[in-house]
């Protein structure tokens, strides 16, 4: 398998919904007002029918995050996913500083360019902070909205003071150890089983990207994602929030408090699930969603 601007690890994907959602990948130059140069942006699209459904993927993460959930929803909708300014193998141009704001602005642009109409839009995780950040900000371009274990009710983090030189480096190095990747994969998970060599690889072949590390430093120094939760009753649209009952990456209380402060919203406990749902029960996530769509 061999995809020009994918790394070549690559090729040692094992899992059938890994090689083929990869096999899919594609880039398309987008002009944005962030610099004069357009910004090669990846993405996937499958399915014809239906309201699109746009799918926005978490920290430090890509597309393929969605290998098991684009396919289910695709059966019903035209589904796309992205990966955001910053991460995956999207271009990460020097001359931009990955920030919330550059997010939406390339994320708006991508969405016109390719898309232009009302969206389901689904976050997961730090996805769903940029999902409400882009609904808050353009609100005529989401329909519905998703929030999958979402970010972004509670303050984000404060790495960003960790992130100059030399320790921003030496936290990009930290953060790209295979035993802390690993890590984070068993704990993302209820079933461990599930924390592969190829969920493994696919959470980490990003890394090869080029100034992976730079843009992930100009991303924390920015301060990321902050709390929402004195905007979140300005979202009109109606939101379903998915929440893993056993996550242990954030807080679960907080699928309460989005409950409580989005007026239109609905909120279902997903059973036997850590903080990747739509990894671990795609199925059951896949039909909560499509629900969710046609209703």
């Amino acid at each position: 398998m061999e995809i020009s601007f994918l790394p070549q690890l690559i090729a040692q994907l094992t899992e059938t919904e890994s090689i083929s959602l990869a096999k899919s990948i594609k880039r398309q130059e987008i002009i944005t007002p962030l610099s004069p140069k357009v910004i090669a942006t990846s993405y996937v699209q499958q399915g014809n029918t239906g309201t699109p459904i746009l799918l926005l993927h978490g920290f430090d993460s890509s597309v393929l995050e969605f290998r098991r959930l684009l396919p289910l929803l695709a059966t019903q909708n035209q589904t796309w996913a992205v990966d955001l300014l910053g991460f995956g193998f999207t271009d990460r141009p020097k001359e931009i500083k990955i920030s919330p704001s550059a997010i939406a602005i390339h994320l708006y642009s991508f969405w016109k360019t390719l898309i232009n109409q009302p969206v389901i839009l689904v976050g997961a995780s730090m996805g769903g902070a940029a999902a409400i950040d882009f609904t808050l900000t353009y609100p005529k371009a989401v329909k519905k909205l998703v929030l999958i274990d979402s970010a972004g009710f509670s303050a984000g983090s404060a790495m960003g003071k960790f992130m100059f030189p030399p320790l921003g480096y030496l936290a990009t190095k930290f953060l790209r150890h295979p035993k802390v990747r690993a890590s984070i994969s068993r704990t993302a998970y209820k079933d461990k089983s599930l924390a592969s060599y190829d969920a493994q690889l696919c959470a980490a072949l990003h890394l090869n990207m080029p100034d992976w590390n730079h843009a992930l430093i100009a991303f924390t120094k920015s301060g990321g994602y902050t709390s929402f939760k004195d905007k979140l009753a300005q979202i009109k649209p109606k939101t379903l929030i998915l929440w893993g009952e056993n996550d242990k990456i954030l807080d679960i209380a907080d699928a309460e408090k989005f409950k409580s402060a989005i007026a239109p919203s609905q909120l279902i406990w997903l059973n036997d699930c850590g903080h990747v749902p739509h990894l671990e029960q795609p199925q059951l996530t896949a039909q909560h969603i499509l629900k969710f769509t046609s209703a």
